[in-house]
């Protein structure tokens, strides 16, 4: 059985991971199966006081922690912004833990994804990453329509994700930019998709609120062309009054749509897919992305996966969001990354 520690207490770590592993562990414990979770509370540590949580032993350090659990059976949540995760994963390994979830983005450019792999190599570590959409149901039904050819060859995928973020964003700055936000869950899915690509056209702009100016936090847009042809287009809003995670792919003949959850509190996906000729299929079913990712996580540490292949695949997704960032700043003509029209290039 696997003990848990959660790093970072903000919404990730105490909103979304906490009540994940506690529903797991009491489906476990309803159906009488071997757990795969230690019966005992997860542990959390954050560098801010945090309000106490039901469900979690908090501890005043990290070598508190260590002091509590063994390494060997211990998975680490490492939901701490993506800016500071080399300094913190660095300071897990030389005590010990070898078994990473990181939250997304795995890091906030190509350097940050190299420090990590070289931690990897020198501590021999498994990290995996939170990608919910990448173990999404509708993830997996799309993939299989590709595989199939039953609509012929795929040509184009659209992504649309808005959020309203503005307190967020106003209040706590987490997140460099728009591109780290929403982006890399969809990123992920489409190279899954349709395979490797660059980033040929890139977009920016500030998140405003009267006099307030967020930085890069507005919204966020990128093009990929993959080497096999297919083109995709991918769009995020996090100043948006509605909320929207919406999949379109385009194929020789016919499409598909598919709606994500946009939260915890209706976990279904929609899916409408049109032959051209046929007859439409429309199709609604649960979607526990988030779930699934901790389930099978858990799933491979236990039986010893090493994750590298999801950390390359995250290692493409940071390239493609660094690619995007890098042809703003090039048509801003500095490194800010700003702007409150719609950066442009390609």
């Amino acid at each position: 059985m696997l003990h848990t520690l959660l790093v970072g207490l903000g919404r990730s770590g105490r909103e979304l991971h906490l009540p994940v592993l506690r529903r797991l562990r009491e489906e476990a414990a309803a159906t009488g199966a071997r757990s795969l979770f230690a019966p005992d509370d997860p542990l959390g540590y954050d560098i801010l006081p945090t309000a106490p949580v039901p469900g979690l032993l908090t501890v005043p350090s990290l070598a508190q922690a260590r002091a509590r659990l063994d390494p060997a059976v211990t998975v680490v949540h490492l939901c701490s912004p993506p800016t500071e995760r080399v300094e913190v994963l660095r300071e897990l390994a030389r005590l010990g833990f070898r078994s990473f979830l990181v939250e997304k983005p795995i890091g906030t450019d190509s350097a940050v994804v190299d420090a990590l792999r070289l931690l990897r190599h020198e501590y021999g570590l498994r990290l995996a990453v939170v990608a919910p959409w990448l173990h999404s149901t509708l993830t997996e039904r799309l993939e299989r329509l590709v595989r199939s050819g039953s609509l012929g060859r795929l040509r184009h995928i659209t992504v649309h994700q808005h959020k309203p973020r503005l307190r967020r964003s106003l209040s706590t700055p987490s997140h460099p930019t728009a591109f780290d936000v929403e982006l890399p869950h969809s990123v992920g899915v489409v190279l899954r998709l349709a395979g490797a690509g660059r980033v040929t056209t890139a977009s920016c702009t500030d998140a405003r609120v009267g006099g307030a100016v967020v930085p890069r936090m507005g919204t966020a847009g990128l093009t990929l062309e993959h080497t096999g042809g297919v083109v995709s287009r991918i769009a995020t809003d996090l100043a948006s009054p509605l909320r929207e995670r919406r999949i379109v792919l385009g194929f020789d003949a016919g499409t598909a749509v598919g709606h994500y959850p946009v939260s915890g509190e209706d976990a279904y996906a929609h899916l409408r897919v049109t032959p051209i000729g046929l007859p439409e299929q429309y199709e609604i079913f649960p979607d526990e992305a988030l779930d699934a990712c901790l389930l099978q996580t858990y799933r491979g540490f236990a039986e010893g996966a090493d994750f590298v292949a999801d950390f390359a695949l995250q290692a493409e997704v940071v390239e493609a969001l660094d690619q995007a960032k890098n042809h703003v700043a090039t048509d801003a003509g500095d490194t800010t990354h700003t702007g409150e029209r719609g950066l442009r290039v390609g």
